[in-house]
């Protein structure tokens, strides 16, 4: 509150014109070890209104947390001689790996496509980069069924009343990170809305990482492929060897 405050008092000295915002993340560093079973990421900060009045009708807030992007191939199941069969596949180059919007009130009422889809708010207006050759409308229905799977593995998250603000000023948003959450570097970026137009943004950084033998097997993996390949292997038909002899004992 204390560094709200400076902040606050600075932009009155500086007489600024427009509102701004400072916001701030509870956890810049979120590790994920082997009891990892998800958590919460909490986005909050205070709007700085010109003169520190808050008008009649404040602004609104849209927090969003986006992950890496990644090339991701969609194929579409066909049932054929009573069979579930690979048919028609497209690729995104683009796809967010992690994607969670909240909002003060829902999109639609906030601001129209156009807007939306230059700052990507809402999973309608992410911009995937096709990589086939598919029509629009084919493309479109891939983009709803990738879409649609990561919703359902929590991937993808929009919650359009996720943003609290109090007294016009304060704001704050949860953001639930799921337990198979993809490691890297994440954005989390904030939306001054007003009068259907985006006014104010900001953006702060979120790593993800594994921490402890997690990171170490994920080291392994990466920097001796091969050897971990073999070590993983030996270790299968160690398993199972060790399983057969207790069977028979038995």
């Amino acid at each position: 509150m204390r560094r709200l405050g400076i902040a606050l008092a600075a932009l009155l000295c500086l007489g600024a014109s427009k509102p701004e915002l400072v916001p701030d993340v509870s956890d810049r560093q979120v590790r994920i070890i082997y009891s990892f079973t998800g958590a919460d990421l909490l986005l909050f900060g205070a709007i700085l209104y010109p003169g520190g009045r808050v008008p009649a009708h404040p602004a609104d807030v849209a927090v969003v947390l986006k992950g890496p992007t990644q090339s991701v191939l969609v194929r579409e199941k066909q049932r054929v001689a009573g069979m579930w069969l690979n048919a028609d596949s497209a690729r995104f180059r683009s796809a967010p790996s992690f994607y969670a919007i909240a909002t003060s009130q829902p999109l639609a009422k906030l601001v129209d496509q156009r807007t939306a889809a230059i700052y990507e708010l809402g999973l309608d207006s992410l911009q995937m980069s096709p990589a086939s050759g598919e029509v629009p409308e084919a493309q479109k229905r891939f983009e709803s069924g990738l879409i649609g799977l990561k919703q359902r593995t929590g991937l993808y998250v929009n919650d359009p009343h996720g943003v609290e603000i109090s007294g016009g000023v304060l704001y704050r948003a949860r953001i639930a990170i799921p337990a198979r959450v993809p490691i890297g570097r994440y954005v989390a970026e904030t939306f001054l809305i007003q009068d259907g137009k985006v006014v104010a943004g900001a953006v702060r950084e979120v790593r993800i990482d594994k921490s402890g033998f997690e990171r170490f097997v994920a080291d392994a993996a990466r920097r001796w492929s091969v050897l971990y390949g073999l070590v993983a292997v030996a270790v299968s038909l160690l398993i199972g060897w060790g399983a057969g002899a207790l069977f028979r004992r038995n």
